[in-house]
């Protein structure tokens, strides 16, 4: 209704009726409206190691979870506003550097039973599409390796935040995470238990707690 109309109470009018979609016919798709403050992010980044955390978790015993993460990665990272489909990441991360907080457990993880880091000291991820599934929610397809088994996985990621520093450095925030068997990259190794049930959980939650900063333009 207008507002700045006037209405005579005598001659009240039925609400108009919305015209109907022809049977059969496809419904309208939904927009996706982008957070406008994602205009600003076009351009390369590379995670800050200080303010990121590359972790994961799984369930052991079947009761509890172990939670870790690796120390030491190098990134390559491209946002495209204008057209998030052309955005990319390259994560290196040093299976080496893994850390759960209990040495012994650290080194049976680098160990041949796990990520046999002296044969296979890296585990990648490479970008291979991005979705804008919402303002703030973007799936991002790609391939992780791992023990040298390539294998294809999707990353909800979610927008955090940009902020400016008061150093001066851009800041841009983002969440992921996705959850993978780990038998189908090799990691094979387990122990069952008196009732039956694995002491290691088949499934792995990957989580990304991502803080990256804008690299400046290369000079030429």
């Amino acid at each position: 209704m207008n507002l700045f109309n006037r209405v005579v109470p005598s001659r009240r009018q039925a609400p108009p009726v919305p015209p109907q979609r022809p049977a059969g016919a496809p419904a309208s798709p939904t927009a996706v409206l982008p957070d406008p403050d994602l205009a600003n992010l076009t351009g390369d980044w590379v995670v800050d190691p200080a303010h990121s955390r590359i972790g994961f978790s799984v369930r052991h015993a079947m009761v509890t979870t172990v939670r870790g993460c690796f120390l030491e990665y190098e990134s390559l990272l491209y946002f495209d506003a204008r057209n998030p489909a052309r955005s990319r990441a390259d994560l290196t991360l040093f299976t080496a550097s893994v850390d759960t907080g209990v040495e012994q457990r650290d080194a049976h993880l680098v160990g041949r039973d796990f990520l046999d880091a002296a044969t296979y000291p890296r585990m990648r991820f490479t970008s291979t599409g991005v979705e804008q599934a919402g303002a703030d929610l973007f799936h991002m397809s790609g391939e992780l390796t791992i023990k040298g088994i390539s294998r294809p996985v999707v990353l909800e990621m979610t927008y955090i935040g940009h902020v400016t520093d008061p150093f001066g450095y851009e800041r841009v925030g983002f969440d992921g995470t996705t959850t993978i068997n780990r038998s189908d990259w090799g990691l094979t190794y387990n122990s069952r238990l008196a009732e039956g049930g694995a002491m290691v959980s088949e499934k792995v939650r990957l989580q990304l707690d991502i803080a990256a900063i804008r690299t400046p333009p290369s000079a030429g």
